[in-house]
């Protein structure tokens, strides 16, 4: 199982954000990380939205969580940003073509795995994922 681009660019978002108080732009979490300004555009105004994270236009502003990082479930993150439901072509009835999935044990295994997945996620919070908050700035500024 691989988490998509998206996911890992919110979840780095979040640790980010949870690690540096104040205002950050987007160029400047791009930069850090070395990824796509433009695809992190598209994940903070998504993480804006569903209310992860506040967008302040103008001078002095930038992105902030909208919450503690210790109220952030990262259980919930992930399955705000990942299509869990069609994990497999069968999991989706509207779409399966799959000929064998009236006698397949497949799908059962694997949505149990899922589920296992996510409540094991479930267990941290963002804060969890930066408990060494200055060891990670550290990391970022590149010292």
């Amino acid at each position: 199982m691989r988490l998509s681009v998206q996911t890992d660019y919110a979840l780095r978002t979040l640790m980010f954000l949870a690690a540096k108080e104040g205002h950050h732009s987007i160029a400047e979490i791009a930069g850090q990380y070395g990824i796509s300004k433009n695809h992190l555009m598209k994940v903070a105004q998504r993480l804006a939205a569903e209310g992860f994270i506040e967008s302040v236009r103008g001078r002095s502003g930038g992105l902030k969580l909208a919450r503690p990082a210790g109220a952030l479930n990262v259980g919930s993150i992930v399955r705000l940003m990942e299509d869990t439901g069609t994990f497999v072509e069968c999991f989706d009835p509207a779409t399966n073509q799959c000929v064998i999935t009236p006698a397949c044990g497949l799908r059962h295994a694997l949505n149990g795995a899922v589920q296992a997945f996510l409540q094991y996620l479930d267990g941290f919070t963002v804060s969890d994922l930066v408990e060494d908050a200055g060891s990670f700035k550290l990391l970022l500024e590149g010292q």
